[in-house]
């Protein structure tokens, strides 16, 4: 670990795993994967527009986080249309937009790294903004968990006791915007959305209650990401990949052997309590 640019790509796949891993958490049990999806894929033009443009990537995949995050709702509320249905033509018509840009953009840097993630290649001035927009995304997250998880579990009486849901759900849906940036250079357009939904829903298969989630995900996300890093190193694989293939690997244990909720687990359970006498009657 002696060469900077693993020892840099480390420290941002350690942030970005934390971040996401604890923000999905509240993705999964409000059940906003796909608007994790969407956010995720619709940041690509941005992306794009900020390289021409000539400003950091953050800021331009941040406009187009918020941008999709508008859209979506405007699409949703003004018109017939579901909101599943907003969200799918919402991200696919933007990202569509980002590849069409990355194809007649002349560029000296692959731009093509966006959309599959370069992490081997993050530098300084890129850890710097990662880690930043991490921490603050993290933090937020931590102080306001009591008040995303009582919209999560029961808006009605979120309102009742004064909060304002919509506000709540507009800050859920900018901290999305804001992780999604911060995922962007480990794993690339098309990934961030697995790092925003295996680990919370791993963790959803391990325990009942979300303070334990908020524990187990980011810890199990960390982890995965360490050896996934480590394993593309020596495999000589795409980093973001692999470390997306390692927290599904995670994700498929806690599916298949979960005490309570794996597959087998369950058949476990169920194979115990038919050998267990009845007590005695009296």
């Amino acid at each position: 670990m002696g060469y900077g640019f693993m020892v840099r790509a480390l420290a941002a796949t350690v942030t970005a795993a934390a971040v996401c891993a604890v923000l999905s958490c509240w993705l999964v049990l409000i059940g906003w994967s796909l608007m994790g999806d969407a956010v995720s894929h619709a940041v690509l033009p941005g992306v794009v527009l900020a390289y021409v443009v000539g400003v950091p990537f953050a800021l331009g995949a941040a406009v187009f986080g918020f941008l999709a995050v508008a859209l979506i709702g405007v699409v949703r509320d003004t018109s017939r249309v579901k909101e599943d249905a907003a969200i799918g033509i919402v991200f696919s018509t933007l990202f569509a937009l980002g590849l069409v840009l990355i194809s007649v953009t002349p560029s000296q840097v692959d731009l093509h790294h966006v959309v599959f993630g370069n992490l081997l290649g993050v530098d300084r001035a890129d850890l710097v903004q990662i880690t930043a927009i991490g921490g603050a995304a993290l933090l937020v997250l931590l102080l306001k968990r009591r008040d995303f998880t009582l919209y999560a579990f029961d808006p009605v009486h979120a309102h009742a006791i004064g909060l304002n849901p919509r506000l709540i759900g507009a800050a859920l849906l900018g901290l999305l915007a804001l992780t999604c940036v911060v995922a962007l250079q480990v794993v690339g357009v098309v990934l961030v959305v697995a790092m925003l939904i295996i680990p919370g829903s791993t963790a959803h298969l391990l325990t009942d209650r979300l303070g334990r989630m908020l524990v187990i995900a980011p810890a199990l996300s960390v982890c995965a990401s360490v050896v996934g890093l480590y394993l593309s190193y020596h495999l000589n694989t795409a980093s973001g990949g692999m470390v997306v293939l390692v927290q599904g690997a995670v994700f498929l244990l806690a599916y298949l052997f979960g005490p309570r909720h794996g597959v087998l687990g369950r058949r476990v359970a169920a194979i115990r309590s038919a050998r267990t006498p009845p007590p005695p009657a009296g």
